[in-house]
């Protein structure tokens, strides 16, 4: 790949931190009360979110939107990789995960919105290309018209060569390329996940 790190070479597990079983059990609570919404049961494991924040190429300049964080561990993740949290807008849509984030992150601009309007729901916070969108969304819950159009609108907000970086559980890409429109690039299967997952990598043709 042009940016970031290579997929060939996959981060070691880790010990997961004291706080992560109250994450866990955060998560869980939500997942019952809205599984469409949350798409998974436990928050994604450090070697996943290391996997993913391996893909934000550090010389591009520009905000880098985290879709959908719940919790923080993919953005915990990308502050390891180096990046200033002035730079990250984490748009979440749970009152009760933003206030977590306000909390952990008080220097990154946590936005409650519907990802999927992201146009809308960024209009008045973003107003310059953007280096990176991580995306943490369940995007296999929504119709593939839906997927696409988010893809769409936000290939149109980042910068030249800026990535979207999505993760999935299917065996496929959430979304397929579309030669001419976009290309798509996967990650081996990430084991050391519940479920095992792996990263996808969108960039513009255009």
């Amino acid at each position: 790949m042009a940016a970031g790190r290579s997929f060939m070479s996959q981060p070691r597990a880790t010990k997961k931190p004291r706080l992560r079983l109250s994450d866990e059990l955060r998560f869980l609570s939500s997942w019952i009360r809205s599984p469409l919404k949350m798409g998974a049961v436990a928050p994604s494991s450090p070697a996943l979110t290391r996997a993913m924040a391996a893909q934000v190429d550090l010389g591009l300049p520009g905000p880098i939107v985290e879709l959908g964080p719940g919790t923080g561990v993919a953005t915990k993740a990308l502050l390891e990789r180096g990046i200033k949290p002035e730079r990250l807008v984490l748009v979440e849509y749970s009152r009760e995960f933003c206030d977590l984030l306000k909390e952990r992150y008080p220097t990154a601009k946590v936005v409650q919105g519907n990802a999927y309007r992201l146009r809308e729901t960024l209009a008045d916070i973003v107003r310059e290309p953007l280096a990176a969108i991580v995306s943490g969304l369940p995007l296999l819950t929504r119709p593939l018209p839906e997927r696409v159009r988010l893809l769409e609108i936000a290939l149109r907000m980042l910068g030249p060569g800026a990535p979207f970086i999505q993760f999935s559980y299917g065996p496929k890409a959430p979304i397929p390329a579309r030669p001419g429109h976009w290309s798509v690039t996967g990650s081996p299967r990430i084991w050391q996940n519940l479920p095992p997952a792996r990263v996808w990598v969108y960039r513009s043709e255009r």
